[in-house]
């Protein structure tokens, strides 16, 4: 029997977007501290750049865990772990003095990162599948424009005090102040415990093995989105300096063209995403495959911009489309754990793009090797017919979703 969801209040509707905002500000400060955060430690390159690597060590073990939590204590826990991300900056900022103590503030960082991520992913899926509007989304094209817009802060901030502690304590302010926000926004909503009795539940011990293996398979598909957007957005600048001489000035604009074409397309396509998600899914993975081979072809800087800005386009409406079809299906009180199964393994994407694109590169060269990031797309495209099939096995396989049309559902190519 479906559960009849009433309308969420106004404040509940912005609650994602302001929990990416957050995010999103967080990030943009993080990464225009990090030549600051480096001399502050006082490490190599090399050093730092392992150091870096410690981000998603912390962060996968906690993605995995916070969907029981969210599960358990509801959804203004998105909050709380938005507020404890800006402290666990402030924190590192004070402690990393050294390496030891670098790799560790990291760690704890990346947990507090990957902890805040899943939360307020399964707020806005919660937010989707009541409003039936696509939230998942817009709130992450929030998430990209904050990033942007706390990035050109944090340079000025540190342009005029020059202090790492300065710029993480103004991220934790606007991390505790949004993320207290994100608290009061959702206190309407019910906890786990008060659910309607009729609810679809998530299966018993028996039925756990069959319920986590369309997530994970979900998960996988995403994990070639994750690589192929994080290995356009961290080697476009790469490609205009070593292939075509570009100047820095020049060079950067292509991850600034990239983000900005992420963002604008999130939300330009969030409702065809929503209504269509599988023929929004071909698309952009055959936009983004054409534009891979563009760009590893292209004989000039602008046709290789386009290039990279094509990709933005196909490649920035993939995972955020996964999620929304990936957890339409998933009852209330379960989706948080559904949240960290397909986020985590997606994660390992995002992490291992760079460094596929680079093993890449060193073989045949920068430009060449974004046949390789193509290569990606066509086989998430070609993975796509077996979406509907796994939502039909999925926790809810019982259950139809109360907010959205069969016909909806049911895409053809």
């Amino acid at each position: 029997m479906s559960t009849v969801i009433t309308p969420p209040a106004g404040m509940f509707r912005a609650a994602p977007f302001i929990g990416f905002a957050g995010f999103g500000a967080f990030w943009g400060i993080w990464g225009a501290s990090l030549p600051l955060l480096r001399a502050r430690a006082g490490v190599s390159d090399a050093e730092f750049g392992v150091a870096l690597l410690f981000v998603g060590v912390g962060a996968l073990p906690a993605m995995l865990l916070t969907g029981r939590l969210v599960d358990a204590l509801g959804l203004r826990v998105a909050g709380v772990l938005l507020a404890l991300l800006g402290v666990a900056g402030v924190a590192l900022s004070v402690v990393s003095v050294d390496y030891a103590a670098l790799c560790a503030g990291i760690l704890v960082t990346g947990a507090a990162s990957g902890a805040a991520d899943v939360a307020i992913i399964t707020l806005a899926a919660t937010a989707e599948k009541q409003t039936r509007r696509p939230v998942l989304a817009r709130s992450q094209a929030t998430f990209s424009a904050t990033v942007a817009v706390s990035s050109l802060g944090a340079g000025a901030l540190t342009a005029t005090a020059g202090s790492l502690l300065v710029n993480f304590a103004a991220g934790a302010v606007i991390s505790a102040a949004l993320g207290l926000v994100v608290v009061t926004a959702t206190r309407s909503v019910p906890a786990p415990d008060d659910v309607a009795p009729d609810s679809p539940k998530a299966p018993g011990r028996a039925g756990r093995v069959s319920w986590w293996i369309p997530l994970l398979v979900v998960g996988a598909i995403g994990m070639l989105a994750a690589a192929s957007e994080n290995a356009y957005q961290s080697w476009s600048a790469v490609l205009l300096t070593e292939e075509f001489t570009a100047s820095p000035a020049l060079a950067a604009l292509a991850p600034a063209a990239f983000a900005t074409t992420a963002a604008l397309t999130r939300l330009a396509t969030g409702a065809a995403a929503l209504r269509r998600p599988l023929v929004t899914l071909a698309a952009g993975s055959a936009l983004a495959t054409a534009a891979g081979v563009l760009t590893a072809l292209a004989p000039t800087p602008p046709l290789a911009l386009a290039g990279v800005i094509a990709a933005a386009a196909g490649t920035s409406v993939l995972l955020p489309t996964l999620l929304s079809h990936g957890l339409r299906p998933i009852p209330d009180e379960s989706r948080g754990r559904a949240t960290s199964v397909i986020s985590t393994v997606a994660y390992l994407g995002f992490l291992a793009g760079p460094a596929y694109f680079g093993l890449l590169a060193d073989v045949s060269g920068v430009q060449e090797a974004f046949l390789g990031i193509a290569a990606l797309t066509v086989v998430l495209l070609t993975a796509i017919p077996a979406l509907p099939a796994l939502n039909r096995r999925g926790p809810a396989g019982a259950s139809r979703t109360p907010s959205i049309t069969d016909d909806q559902q049911s895409d053809s190519f």
